[in-house]
C-alpha cells in the first residue's frame, strides 16, 4: 500500500520537490544518490540519501500547524537517519544555499 501512495506522491510532487528533484537527481549533488517519496517504516519521505542516513523533508505553511512532524521526525531519528526541513520559500529563494545545507 505504501509504495503505491509513494508512487503516487512521485507523480504529484509540489514545485518545491520538482525543483529540489532537479538539484539532487542523478547523484547531482556531491554524487550522492537521493531517492524521493520513499517509504521508510510507516511513513514516506519526501528525499532521502540512504547511505548517508539523511531524510529531506520540503514543507508547506500546513506545516508549521501539524504536531504529527515531531513525531514522525523522532521516529526517523531514532531508526538512525537525520532529518532536514526546509520550507518551499527556501526551496524557491535560495536553491544554492539549500544544496550547501545539504552537503
Amino acid at each position: 500500500m505504501s509504495i503505491e501512495r509513494a508512487r503516487r506522491l512521485r507523480l504529484d510532487s509540489t514545485e518545491a520537490e520538482k525543483r529540489l528533484w532537479s538539484l539532487l537527481r542523478d547523484r547531482g549533488l556531491g554524487g550522492h544518490k537521493f531517492r524521493r517519496q520513499r517509504p521508510i517504516g510507516p511513513y514516506i519521505v519526501d528525499f532521502v540519501c540512504l547511505e548517508r542516513h539523511l531524510v529531506v523533508e520540503v514543507d508547506g505553511g500546513q506545516h508549521s500547524r501539524s504536531g504529527g512532524d515531531a513525531d514522525r521526525t523522532a521516529w526517523l531519528s531514532e531508526q538512525g537517519y537525520r532529518v532536514l526541513r526546509l520550507w518551499n520559500s527556501v526551496v524557491f529563494g535560495n536553491l544554492e544555499g539549500v544544496a550547501e545545507t545539504i552537503r
